[in-house]
């Protein structure tokens, strides 16, 4: 068969079952990013099929959601952020790996999901002071929130994942949303600094910018 060249990239991407793999260039950047869409539809010419998990993630509706006993203390904290962050699922993903490389790293000494993120002012909706829509540490596996369900499943996958999957360095550790920070200058942080550009999918700067390599 055949490979496109989207393809052959999707299947050393996103899957969360080892096919990235397949070629060992997980870091190769494209001259052409693609969206999180067109990478899941060019996975069928590479392997045929895709896994339930990939097929839910093209069509959260279609994720089954994780039995409640199922899910610990850690998975609920990290659910929680990245629902914070955004609402869709491909999203997630990415802002859950940030998380996970600050808890593998022990990012400003924190080792566990809840301390990093409760680490002051680095997680938006965690502030002290912040006011949201939602209160997202009033969340439980049995909270009945658009979305929800999906945020569970997508957080307890990313924290059972095998680091050969993660989607960039474990030195990214940082992300910012322009559209969030609407009247407000970019962090500190990131001034002088560039954005990674290979991710695995095509990401709307204005919504999220991941960066790598700050300290």
């Amino acid at each position: 068969m055949r490979q496109k060249p989207v393809a052959l990239y999707a299947a050393c991407f996103l899957s969360f079952t080892g096919v990235f793999a397949l070629t060992g260039q997980r870091d190769s950047i494209l001259s052409s990013p693609v969206t999180f869409t067109e990478v899941m539809a060019n996975r069928v010419d590479v392997t045929e099929t895709m896994t339930p998990y990939e097929e839910a993630l093209l069509h959260p509706k279609r994720m089954a959601p994780l039995p409640p006993e199922k899910i610990d203390s850690e998975t609920l904290w990290l659910a929680r952020a990245i629902f914070s962050e955004t609402k869709r699922p491909e999203e997630q993903v990415l802002v859950a790996w940030v998380i996970r490389n600050r808890v593998e790293t022990r990012y400003r000494g924190q080792r566990t999901y809840r301390n990093v993120i409760l680490d002051p002012y680095q997680f938006s909706a965690f502030a002290p002071t912040q006011k949201t829509p939602i209160d997202y540490t009033s969340l439980t596996p049995h909270s009945e929130v658009p979305g929800w369900k999906t945020a569970l499943r997508i957080a307890d996958h990313v924290r059972r994942s095998r680091p050969d999957v993660r989607p960039f360095s474990v030195e990214t550790r940082h992300f910012y949303s322009e559209r969030s920070m609407v009247g407000r200058d970019a962090p500190e942080w990131a001034e002088g600094r560039r954005p990674i550009k290979n991710l695995p999918y095509s990401v709307d700067e204005r919504r999220f910018r991941f960066f790598a390599g700050i300290a």
